[in-house]
């Protein structure tokens, strides 16, 4: 016997959070189902200095506490698990969680997000959070007037390594190829910004530290074999990102790759009532204000669909 709900928000994070705390005071009963990191890829931030209200700065764990705790105030029931299964062919729209409950819901609300892609080094798993980043606007701030590196060659890395040399003393851009895949404009940027410098032909094998956090990386020169050493603070990853999208593609139009597509200035799917916002739809701004405020919009898009509806 399968569970009937009227709103189902499947992931957590600031857009899942926002869209439950509108669709709760809108009277929609909503289910979040939170996902397998709770809180989304904020509860991996240490400090978040630029979400309006704290002028103080907040931990990333808190913040998505105290947006749960606002969720839950107003009566959404948040559940711990993952939504295995979707069938959006027709409404109720039909869920399976954690491949063994069933869910009829009316409306449905994707913020699901997506994952930054890393090298893969067990050093850089260990200093995440400490030196290691994915977001150069998130955290470049936290390392003013310092040297740091940006990996990566195609455009988030040439615009991360731009925003940094705005803040930091050096930028070292780490470059597998002998090329940017960047866009001509892009490449122009970094090459005429006497901050940045650019390692050709390199990657990364260690990324160095202690107790304080990074304080080097070991690269390698794919050429010549040549080992090289650089002294920074700051590492910032900027090879892409992967939103979780995969369970959804067979009912919803995504890019190549892989962001589900909204009708422009709402948060609407190709299906009638299934609405996405954050990460997961988001693949230019990918800040924690902007998926709130997506959030809000696939709320109110739910609601207004609902009444519509009756």
């Amino acid at each position: 016997m399968s569970e009937k709900i009227k709103c189902l928000i499947i992931g957590s994070g600031p857009a899942g959070y926002t869209a439950a705390i509108y669709a709760a005071r809108a009277n929609l009963s909503p289910v979040v189902y939170e996902g397998l990191q709770p809180g989304g890829q904020l509860t991996i931030t240490t400090d978040i200095d630029n979400f309006p209200g704290y002028p103080e700065g907040v931990a990333g764990p808190e913040m998505m506490n105290q947006l749960k705790a606002q969720a839950e105030r107003f009566g959404t029931d948040v559940r711990f698990g993952i939504i295995t299964k979707v069938d959006f062919s027709s409404r109720p729209f039909k869920v399976v969680a954690d491949n063994t409950h069933e869910i009829e819901a009316d409306v449905v609300i994707i913020a699901t997000g997506a994952t930054a892609k890393y090298l893969g080094l067990e050093s850089e798993e260990k200093f995440k959070g400490l030196g290691v980043s994915a977001c150069a606007t998130c955290d470049g701030f936290f390392y003013k007037g310092r040297d740091v590196a940006v990996v990566g060659g195609g455009d988030t890395a040439a615009e991360e390594a731009s925003y940094l040399a705005g803040i930091c003393n050096k930028v070292y851009m780490i470059v597998r190829r002998d090329e940017l895949r960047a866009s001509k404009a892009m490449q122009k940027r970094v090459e005429e910004n006497p901050k940045i410098e650019v390692l050709w032909n390199h990657n990364t094998v260690e990324i160095l530290g202690d107790n304080s956090g990074v304080t080097g990386a070991k690269l390698i020169n794919n050429k010549t074999n040549e080992e090289k050493t650089i002294d920074i603070h700051g590492f910032f990853v900027a090879i892409g990102h992967t939103p979780n999208s995969d369970i959804f593609k067979d009912y919803l139009d995504t890019d190549e790759t892989g962001y589900i597509i909204t009708q422009k200035g709402s948060s609407k799917t190709k299906v009638p009532g299934v609405f996405a916002c954050g990460d997961v739809q988001d693949h230019i701004y990918r800040q924690a204000v902007t998926a709130a405020g997506s959030g809000c919009m696939a709320a109110i898009d739910a609601e207004r669909f609902l009444s519509e509806q009756e």
